[in-house]
């Protein structure tokens, strides 16, 4: 019995230590704190911003948008009649929430078959690679934030076909998006973390 009570303390321990789990950091209305709370973060996201061109505060606010920075996130629940399962709305997961497809796509174009979308420098390096593309294939500025979200939601050929101005609560959220962006980089130019 002592062994019983030795193991599920110890669990409770665990358990209240937050090992976080896919646990996103607090405050996520100031970028400065997001990186303080999450150091190698900044690191990782620099790295993306060198190789890739993306800008840290764009990244930001698209994973903002995505994941709210939760590491397993996902898209909720179909349901028929209202309580039976039909599986997820999407195969989107993780910070960058990549659909199955489109991570394979880059896993494989870049040789990176280890690469997991849980993993943040996996996932921003990921949203560099996608929104790289975004910016050969359609022109998009890696600094114009609602532009390459809007391709990032839609798909390369949806942003290509207009897709989205049929969908004017996309517009309203591709807004926030950019609004975000800039608000992440004021933030981080006043902390000195830009």
């Amino acid at each position: 019995m002592k062994k019983l009570f030795t193991a599920l303390a110890f669990v409770l321990f665990v358990a209240a230590c937050g090992g976080g789990g896919g646990s996103a950091p607090r405050n996520l209305d100031n970028a400065c704190s997001i990186v303080s709370q999450r150091a190698g973060w900044l690191k990782d996201m620099k790295a993306v911003e060198r190789k890739w061109g993306v800008p840290v505060h764009v990244q930001m606010a698209t994973i903002h948008q995505e994941s709210k920075f939760v590491s397993d996130a996902r898209t909720p629940f179909r349901y028929a009649i209202g309580v039976i399962p039909m599986g997820r709305q999407s195969s989107a997961y993780g910070f960058s929430q990549a659909l199955d497809a489109t991570w394979k796509e880059y896993q494989k174009d870049q040789g990176r078959y280890s690469a997991k979308r849980d993993k943040f420098r996996d996932a921003v390096d990921f949203m560099g690679w996608y929104m790289n593309g975004s910016t050969d294939r359609l022109g998009i500025s890696k600094y114009d934030a609602r532009n390459q979200y809007l391709a990032y939601h839609e798909g390369r050929t949806g942003f290509a076909r207009g897709s989205y101005n049929r969908k004017s609560w996309l517009l309203r959220v591709s807004q926030a998006v950019a609004d975000r962006s800039d608000m992440y980089r004021y933030q981080l130019i006043s902390c000195g973390k830009a």
